[in-house]
C-alpha cells in the first residue's frame, strides 16, 4: 500500500512564494520518479515537475525558471519551491509517485 501525504498549499498574492511537500510511505522502492502535476478548473492535468532518485529533473514549460523541485531520498519526500507565483498558477497540485500513485491534492490559490 502506497500513501502520499501532501502539505503546504494555500493562498498567496501574485509574486509570492509557497513550498509544497509530499511524503511517500509504503512499498515505494521500485518507483524512480516523484513529482507534481496540477489541474485548474476546466483544464487537463498538466506536468509541473518530476525528479528521479538521482536528481534528474523535468519541468513543465510554464513553470521553468520559477519553480524548483527537490527530493530527500532518506525521507522519501519531494518538495516544490514555487516563486514568482502568478494567478494562472492557481490549481490543485497533485503529488505523484511514478505516475502510478497520486495524492489527494492540495489547493494553491494565487490572488492578483
Amino acid at each position: 500500500q502506497v500513501q502520499l501525504m501532501e502539505s503546504g498549499g494555500g493562498l498567496v498574492q501574485a509574486g509570492g512564494s509557497l513550498r509544497l511537500s509530499c511524503a511517500a510511505s509504503g512499498s515505494i522502492f521500485s518507483f524512480n520518479r516523484m513529482g507534481w502535476y496540477r489541474q485548474a478548473p476546466g483544464n487537463e492535468r498538466e506536468l509541473v515537475a518530476l525528479i528521479t532518485r538521482g536528481g534528474t529533473t523535468n519541468y513543465g514549460d510554464s513553470v521553468k525558471g520559477r519553480f524548483t523541485i527537490s527530493r530527500d531520498n532518506a525521507k522519501n519526500t519531494v518538495y516544490l519551491q514555487m516563486s514568482s507565483l502568478k494567478a494562472e498558477d492557481t490549481a490543485v497540485y497533485y503529488c505523484t509517485l511514478g505516475l502510478s500513485f497520486w495524492g489527494r491534492g492540495t489547493q494553491v490559490t494565487v490572488s492578483s
